[in-house]
């Protein structure tokens, strides 16, 4: 089952809008950072909801004007062929399933690298910052994908090093986010740049979005067991969560963040009652209880998955935790 986008009402005044954005839609795209992004735009356009595109205008650009399916089978018709990139104030690339990545044509990457020659500043949404990537676009600026394709990132592109703990980065003229609801954020960022902080708040309330979110907000994770709303900690169990086999210190991530190693065990002993280290202990344990419960991986090999030195040392912190044994855990489990 598919739709095509509906023919926009077109402009009553003839004034030219403040803000035009082009899209560029991977085959198998991500369909929900597509709409956030554009239906921020289309309620920022206009007064009330009458989808009008006064204040912004947008377009998805194509090489052939084929339909382009979702990952969700969701089916979005272009709205014109790839032209002059300079029309645009941004080129946004929505991206999708990963294995589409390479599939994504010759014509749009020399669209893209003839857009950056002409300045208009490039937006990767999703993984679409792997195709800014692949273009040869993204080399010395800071990247955010989502924490759940950072180990993809650097297996594909390596040396490189991406920012997976928070919704978006705004690097000069590139601007990345993980998707999802960030989508949502990162156009109400270029409204309020634009257009407006009123038409920007206005369209992210009538989403049901509450507040538009500044770049450095942390990803949501639902591997993360933590009640806490403070920035920090969770930025900090982020960075810990993506470095499970090689775990950091404390030291190093309250670098990272820009703060004292002191500063740190003060934010995670206001906002869980632990220690920095306890806490990320218990994350490497969690997930080595998940990973006996639900795989057939032996010991030594979840031990070196969670970070530890050898599996004697896994099996010790393993019973201090939970009481009993890796071994006895996973008998207990098939029983």
């Amino acid at each position: 089952m598919g739709e095509h986008q509906a023919a926009r009402p077109a402009r009553p005044n003839g004034k030219a809008p403040r803000l035009t954005v082009g899209f560029i839609l991977a085959r198998r795209f991500t369909l929900n950072a597509f709409a956030n992004f554009v239906d921020v735009l289309r309620l920022a356009a206009d007064e009330g909801d009458r989808s009008r595109p006064v204040r912004c205008d947008w377009s998805v650009v194509s090489d052939t004007m084929n339909p382009v399916a979702s990952s969700s089978g969701v089916v979005v018709q272009p709205t014109e062929r790839l032209g002059d990139p300079g029309k645009f104030d941004y080129i946004v690339v929505v991206g999708g399933l990963i294995e589409e990545i390479p599939t994504l044509g010759v014509a749009y990457m020399r669209y893209l690298q003839r857009a950056a020659a002409a300045k208009v500043p490039l937006v990767g949404v999703c993984t679409g910052a792997f195709v800014l990537h692949r273009a040869g676009l993204m080399d010395g600026y800071r990247c955010c994908v989502s924490w759940f394709h950072h180990a993809d990132f650097l297996e594909q592109f390596d040396g490189l090093q991406p920012v997976s703990d928070q919704i978006f980065v705004v690097d000069r003229d590139r601007l990345t986010c993980s998707g999802g609801a960030s989508s949502a954020h990162l156009a109400a960022f270029l409204v309020e740049r634009h257009v407006g902080k009123a038409p920007a708040t206005k369209s992210l309330h009538i989403m049901m979005i509450n507040g538009a979110e500044v770049g450095e907000s942390p990803q949501p994770s639902p591997i993360l067991d933590c009640n806490t709303a403070d920035p920090v900690v969770r930025k900090a169990l982020l960075l810990a969560q993506q470095n499970l086999d090689a775990p950091l210190t404390v030291g190093k991530i309250a670098k990272h963040l820009g703060i004292s190693k002191r500063g740190l065990e003060r934010h995670f002993s206001s906002a869980l009652g632990n220690s920095p280290r306890a806490a990320f202990m218990d994350m490497r344990l969690s997930l080595a209880r998940h990973l006996i419960e639900n795989t057939h991986k032996s010991f030594a090999a979840i031990a070196v998955e969670c970070g530890f030195s050898d599996s004697s040392h896994f099996s010790r912190m393993f019973r201090d935790r939970f009481a009993c044994t890796p071994r006895d855990f996973r008998r207990s489990r098939l029983d």
